[in-house]
């Protein structure tokens, strides 16, 4: 039995004509980077460069254990600032997210204003609020806890007013039908849905903190961000290799956990 085949399409002249010029222009991109960041490829590649290379590696892959207890000291306080930051992230991200969201608030100039407080707090790093911080307060782990708090606010109140958006609004009504007041109708019908996945999101974001706490310490907002430019001032290149490695070690263990949890949980 012969097969018939359908026939091939043939591509559109249009469609040839304008990946050409996709390349085209990514290709122009490219190049404009290159030859506009001048780049100094011949101090990158100089004898300087490699002799530096051949001292520096060779330390950092010779890990200085005795300074393992004072690493493991700060790498907790770094733990602990990624962690409150998150905590007051994820529960005062809660009413922006219930505000942007159009099935529980039916304002939309309330919607519009939530979800642009959202993006502005998104549009500011977190080492730049951490540069804010330490120069208002003074350098100290609690300036990394209020950049990491008001940081992870905009990102977590985007994901949680979509996951109100996203629920199934026939349990709501169905409650309201029999009765139910306000108060009921959050209890009963929206907070079963939501709190599985907001837990999942914020512990999710949990990993990106601790991530971000390593480095807002550089900047003098505590932690072990702090050792790391005391040893690299010192050029302590073993020392540094040890924090290195309590860092990939300890983020590590983190993300294993922290998905091994969310697979529960969601």
């Amino acid at each position: 039995m012969e097969l018939i085949m359908p026939p091939k399409r043939e591509r559109s002249t249009l469609i040839l004509i304008r990946n050409i010029i996709i390349i085209v222009a990514l290709i122009a991109l490219y190049v404009w980077t290159f030859t506009t960041i001048d780049v100094k490829w011949e101090r990158i590649f100089s004898e300087r460069t490699v002799a530096n290379f051949g001292r520096v590696i060779p330390q950092l892959f010779s890990p200085d254990w005795l300074a393992f207890q004072n690493v493991m000291s700060l790498m907790w306080q770094t733990l602990q600032m990624a962690y409150t930051g998150t905590l007051l992230a994820s529960i005062l991200a809660i009413p922006f997210g219930f505000v942007a969201a159009s099935n529980m608030v039916r304002n939309k100039w309330l919607n519009t204003l939530s979800k642009w407080i959202l993006d502005a707090i998104r549009a500011f790093p977190e080492l730049v609020l951490a540069l804010m911080f330490v120069a208002a307060i003074g350098p100290r782990p609690f300036a990394g806890v209020l950049a990491i708090a008001i940081g992870s606010i905009g990102m977590l109140g985007k994901l949680y007013c979509e996951v109100i958006e996203s629920i199934d609004m026939h349990v709501v009504e169905s409650l309201e039908a029999n009765g139910a007041n306000k108060i009921q109708i959050l209890f009963y019908g929206i907070i079963p849905q939501i709190i599985p996945e907001f837990l999942s999101y914020a512990i999710y974001r949990f990993e990106i903190d601790v991530r971000a706490s390593t480095i807002l310490g550089i900047i003098g907002a505590g932690g072990i961000g702090t050792l790391i430019t005391i040893s690299i001032q010192n050029r302590n290149w073993d020392e540094v290799g040890m924090i290195l490695l309590v860092i990939i070690v300890v983020v590590t263990i983190i993300d294993i956990l922290s998905a091994q949890i969310r697979k529960r949980i969601v």
